[in-house]
């Protein structure tokens, strides 16, 4: 995302794959917040290994985790 500065961003949860940080991420985008997904799986060769991170804005950590949250129930 080009809008997200790397030095304001955030680590809000880590995710065992790429699949479950997306649904995160879907979350976080139906309830407005912007966010993104890191995550490295050595080109491919190891996608079983590969943990992803969902990251969003230092200022929307607060109202990220909450949606997080919300959206488990």
């Amino acid at each position: 995302m080009n809008t997200m500065d790397a030095p304001d961003l955030v680590v809000v949860r880590t995710f065992g794959s790429v699949i479950d940080a997306q649904v995160a991420k879907g979350v976080l985008d139906a309830a407005g917040i912007e966010s993104m997904i890191r995550a490295d799986n050595v080109g491919g060769m190891y996608p079983s290994m590969t943990t992803a991170q969902l990251l969003v804005r230092r200022d929307d950590l607060a109202d990220a985790e909450t949606a997080l949250v919300e959206g488990e129930e």
